[in-house]
């Protein structure tokens, strides 16, 4: 179904959040005036609030993935970049802020993202009308992008979260890339390649946990998710525009998550079959937070559709990824 046109904000005069989906940029977040039943005293929401800011970089040599994630009490941020040709995870970055020292994650999806440690430096900055550039130096991996406009609108999602408040995302579609990757191995032009962005900032609950799946090619391109937000964020992007999909199931071998997955929604819209070619995995518990983090890296093959009575358009080897994810946060 056509989705309605973003509110420039995302709560109402009565202080409550415009749930739903919609098609387009959203302009700043601010939860702080949220109205009962999601309002929360100060502290539970800096304990609680989140956002990450998540980009895909892809061309038929090479697959980058780099999230900066703001944690509300402290920040982490990861980089990796995969070889297509031979399945090698050439680099595998990821640092943590220093307790109450935080990288920033901007307040929409628009606006400028940067983390920095002494292990290395990201930076994603606004670079022209809806446009990015996404800059990584780390050891064994340096990365300058550019990437955008997206020739499809932006999804932008906003539902509420049991255990937390309400939590918002944008998902892009595809978008034109330009850059080079920079590994010790090799150098990977990104010219002719395709970026896509996951943005996400919301309250959530302590414990927090997704399925996930994302491809893009700059026709064509679909973001699923299974877990705390529902079918919120399900959203198929075809022929310049941005679809709403129904809940998804994801069926796999958590024992042997590199084996396939079969992906499909309910409405009979989407049915995909998904091979790991690889997979970044950060598994990591701590006093007061832990993580379980898998996300293979392959091709999607299958088939969907913008409305049921419309044929089926089918998915040769679109590259993404896959995301089993669990956090205490």
């Amino acid at each position: 179904m056509s989705l309605p046109p973003a509110p420039a904000r995302l709560l109402g005069a009565d202080g409550q959040p415009l749930l739903g989906r919609y098609a387009g940029q959203t302009g700043q977040i601010d939860w702080t005036g949220l109205a009962p039943p999601f309002a929360h005293g100060a502290l539970w929401r800096r304990l609680h609030h989140k956002r990450w800011h998540y980009v895909a970089l892809c061309t038929e040599r090479v697959f980058c993935g780099v999230a900066i994630v703001d944690l509300g009490w402290t920040s982490t941020a990861f980089a990796y970049a995969f070889d297509r040709n031979d399945g090698d995870m050439l680099a595998n970055f990821s640092a943590d802020g220093r307790l109450g020292r935080r990288g920033r994650v901007a307040d929409h999806s628009g606006g400028a993202s940067y983390f920095e440690s002494a292990k290395g430096r990201i930076a994603l900055e606004p670079s022209g009308a809806a446009s990015f550039s996404l800059s990584v130096a780390c050891d064994y991996l340096e990365i300058d992008a550019e990437f955008g406009p997206p020739n499809a609108p932006l999804l932008l999602a906003v539902g509420a979260v049991a255990g937390g408040a309400v939590h918002s995302t944008q998902k892009s579609s595809g978008m034109p890339l330009t850059g080079e990757v920079r590994t010790w191995r090799e150098e990977y032009d990104l010219a002719g390649g395709v970026a896509s962005f996951d943005y996400s900032n919301g309250l959530l609950a302590r414990n927090t946990a997704w399925r996930w799946a994302s491809a893009h090619t700059l026709d064509m391109g679909f973001n699923l998710q299974a877990g705390y937000f529902g079918a919120n964020e399900n959203a198929l992007w075809l022929d310049g525009q941005v679809h709403a999909l129904a809940p998804a199931r994801f069926l796999y071998d958590a024992k042997d998550p590199l084996s396939t997955w079969h992906i499909f929604t309910e409405d009979d819209l989407l049915e995909l079959h998904f091979t790991p070619e690889g997979a970044r995995r950060d598994n990591r518990k701590k006093l007061v937070a832990a993580t379980r983090f898998l996300q293979p890296v392959g091709t999607f093959t299958g088939w969907v559709r913008g409305t049921p009575d419309e044929p089926k358009r089918i998915v040769t080897q679109m590259m993404g990824v896959t995301e089993d994810h669990r956090s205490r946060w």
